[in-house]
């Protein structure tokens, strides 16, 4: 018995320590990611005291809508069983999930957009959404790189 309980303690320690080294990762990631698009918006005071707000929830908003759709999928996958085992018309209800997730995602977008055009410059804008690719790249090539030398 006292074996089975040491066993379930180290396994419930792993999970534990498991999850907190992706939440620190995240914030890892995310606070190189503002440092990154501080560095190349070049925002005056005035302007991130404005933006980071509007950002932040922004950013929240869209984790959540995707979030919601790939927790939806994976949940009626498993209760399935298998992806060839979905029944159709569950299957059209996550594809047509997916398109409204994408819309409300599109709705988001434009709405940060005309918030901070009342503040930022449109060339600002367009450099936000272009240092925004350019840091995702440079994350998966640095990941990609790191895999590759694991492998």
């Amino acid at each position: 018995m006292k074996k089975y309980i040491l066993l379930l303690t180290i396994i419930l320690t792993s999970f534990s320590s498991i999850a907190q080294h992706t939440k620190e990762s995240r914030k890892k990631i995310k606070a190189l990611k503002t440092a990154y698009l501080t560095e190349e918006l070049q925002l005056t005071s005035s302007e991130a005291e404005k933006f980071w707000p509007l950002y932040n929830k922004h950013e929240e908003k869209i984790d959540f809508l995707r979030n919601k759709g790939r927790i939806e999928y994976k949940k009626k996958i498993k209760e399935a069983g298998d992806l060839s085992k979905l029944e159709e018309s569950d299957a059209k209800k996550l594809v047509l999930l997916r398109l409204e997730l994408e819309n409300e995602i599109a709705s988001e977008k434009e709405d940060f957009n005309t918030k901070v055009s009342k503040f930022l410059s449109y060339r600002k804008i367009m450099k936000l959404h272009i240092s925004e690719r350019e840091f995702a790249r440079k994350l998966m090539r640095k990941y990609g790189k790191g895999r590759s030398k694991k492998e």
